[in-house]
């Protein structure tokens, strides 16, 4: 297995180099990436201790620095030495200012501003939290989103993935013994999706919570029987509504999330008569 040290540098908090990074090694197989932050180099100073480390574990330096002395003495040091670097955000910046005609401005840590997009998403964070599982129904109009479906069909994960989204989002259990509030019904503007999945990957994700809760893995909770009447059961309500439906069965939270925000932005203009 091959073997290499990843320096991540930035001006800011580097979390758009985690996730470049994450991306690109998800592409390649029999690595073993050991992976070094290196946050908030805003300073010739602090790049020359960054890069006294660095040098005792040579790899590959994925850096967004603004700074352009910073810049050219990483870039230098690197050169000197052999070490590969890149420029992580170099292609798109470059792009976007030949499309804009404009230059772009060197700040670091520019896009974690604390702007109206920010609090808007801890506001949505906050009522997603609040209005998990059914809770406190008569706030349920001022959602963006709301969730319906059967227990374990991922709308907690899925809600609070779309509340970092900035979409306030309510979800709801449907169970056959005790229905829904008719408010459910009802509801203008947030839209309602319905979330389903196959029986046989239900009962596994049911059967192995209650193995976790210590809890006998044997019953009704996941009885095949009663597990497909269940999905019947939401299905209906789906059906009778008009709600649209994502089948969660071989989705990650992030793909299932992506669908439901394309839904939402096809939704909006509709409610706003566009």
């Amino acid at each position: 297995m091959m073997r290499l040290h990843l320096h991540l540098l930035s001006d800011s908090t580097g979390e758009t180099l985690e996730a470049i990074a994450k991306a690109g090694l998800a592409q390649f197989e029999g690595v073993q990436t050991i992976k070094h932050f290196w946050p908030m180099v805003r300073s010739e100073g602090h790049l020359d201790r960054v890069m006294a480390e660095i040098f005792q574990r040579p790899g590959l330096v994925i850096y967004t620095l603004v700074n352009p002395d910073v810049r050219r003495k990483l870039e230098a040091r690197c050169l000197a030495t052999g070490m590969p670097c890149v420029a992580a955000l170099d292609p798109v910046m470059d792009a976007l200012s030949r499309l804009l005609g404009q230059k772009a401005v060197a700040r670091p840590g520019r896009q974690h501003m604390l702007d109206a997009a920010y609090f808007a998403r801890v506001e949505a964070i906050h009522f997603t939290i609040a209005h998990d599982d059914g809770i406190a129904a008569e706030d349920w109009e001022e959602a963006d989103v709301v969730l319906a479906g059967v227990s374990r069909s991922s709308k907690t994960p899925t809600a609070i993935y779309l509340a970092n989204r900035g979409y306030k989002t309510a979800n709801i259990p449907l169970v056959p013994e005790a229905p829904p509030p008719r408010s459910l019904y009802t509801l203008r503007h947030p839209l309602v999706v319905g979330l389903t999945t196959s029986p046989d990957r239900l009962i596994q994700i049911r059967r192995n919570r209650l193995l976790s809760l210590n809890q006998a893995p044997e019953t009704a909770y996941v009885d095949q029987e009663a597990v497909a009447a269940e999905l019947a059961f939401a299905r209906r309500i789906f059906s009778d509504h008009g709600w649209p439906v994502i089948d969660v069965t071989r989705r990650s939270i992030e793909e299932t999330a992506a669908a439901i925000i394309n839904l939402v932005q096809e939704h909006r203009p509709m409610e706003n008569g566009l």
